[in-house]
């Protein structure tokens, strides 16, 4: 058996900044990785898409690292902004030098649609810097289009990558055909919207990013413990808030605003060329988020009175 990407949920985490000139907000930031750390994250990915990575100068992104690294004891999948190898191989050498031994794999964008191009692009990287390979395809960000069948032959020759992400979409449709044919995980990403059914597909859970990540992570919970209806009763109540913040264009600043109502970052704002957030759709996310809360706060009530109720039995059982 070949290593593999422990299954789970990996949080995708936003970058937080401050002020008019948009610096990066350590202290938010320290605060949302601890957060993902005491729900129950498997592990964060950091520097990704949504960590708006490309928009960070080399010092933000080691800096982003260390606050990863010094606040939590999770491991950490580090997105690589560059499709072209040489500067690749730069960016992961600086994450090592940060990370080390914390650095689960590196996530590396699909560079090409051509299966062999792919192939020395990761080879190279591999060979440079020993790191193990997050393979993502991901055509909204990368431009790139590439095809599942590709994809199986650039896993089936490099035996160091460890996961695909898969956000090409249809995404249950693609991960089917990844689950079957290698033997590594596969996880979905584009905020949850196709959980249900890519975990239907062999999924090993989500690396993405989430305002409700609780609801990610008891989702997956359920589904490994309980299947299908279990995880759809998990998900359900946050359907409408995936659904919002997933909007194309507008998703990032969508999520930072709503992280930032939910007090786990300071402030919400983007860097250019991402869209700010559309005030008129404040109402319509404010009712979400208020939905998801309720939904939280009822798991969490539940839970308390399961562990009451075992507490209860096994004290009446003692006598």
């Amino acid at each position: 058996m070949r290593e593999s990407l422990t299954p789970g949920v990996w949080g995708v985490v936003a970058t937080p900044f401050q002020g008019s000139t948009l610096d990066v907000d350590l202290d938010s930031l320290s605060e949302l990785v601890e957060h993902y750390e005491a729900i129950g994250a498997t592990g964060l990915t950091v520097l990704g898409v949504f960590g708006e990575a490309a928009a960070l100068t080399a010092e933000e992104r080691r800096q982003v690292l260390e606050i990863a690294v010094e606040c939590t004891d999770l491991p950490l999948v580090v997105g690589i902004t560059a499709l072209a190898t040489r500067p690749a191989i730069d960016e992961i050498t600086a994450a090592q030098a940060v990370a080390g031994q914390r650095l689960a794999a590196v996530m590396v964008q699909a560079n090409s649609a051509r299966p062999e191009v792919v192939i020395a692009h990761l080879d190279a990287i591999h060979r440079a810097t020993g790191a193990n390979v997050v393979l993502q395809d991901y055509p909204m960000a990368s431009g790139v289009n590439i095809t599942t069948a590709a994809l199986i032959s650039v896993v089936t020759w490099c035996s160091f990558v460890v996961a695909v992400k898969a956000e090409a979409p249809p995404t249950s449709a693609a991960i089917a055909e990844l689950t079957a044919a290698v033997d590594i995980s596969v996880f979905g990403g584009l905020g949850g919207q196709g959980l249900l059914d890519e975990l239907m597909a062999g999924a090993a859970g989500a690396m993405t990013g989430f305002s409700y990540p609780e609801a990610l992570i008891a989702c997956v919970r359920a589904w490994q413990r309980d299947g299908y209806e279990a995880a759809r009763d998990q998900l359900l109540p946050y359907l409408p808030l995936v659904n919002f913040e997933q909007q194309a264009r507008i998703a990032l600043a969508v999520r930072k605003e709503c992280l930032r109502k939910r007090g786990l970052i300071k402030e919400s704002g983007v860097r250019s060329p991402a869209a700010a957030f559309p005030e008129n759709l404040r109402y319509s996310m404010l009712t979400h988020l208020r939905e998801a809360a309720a939904a939280l706060e009822s798991a969490k009530d539940s839970i308390a009175a399961q562990a009451h109720a075992t507490h209860h039995h096994t004290s009446v059982g003692s006598f």
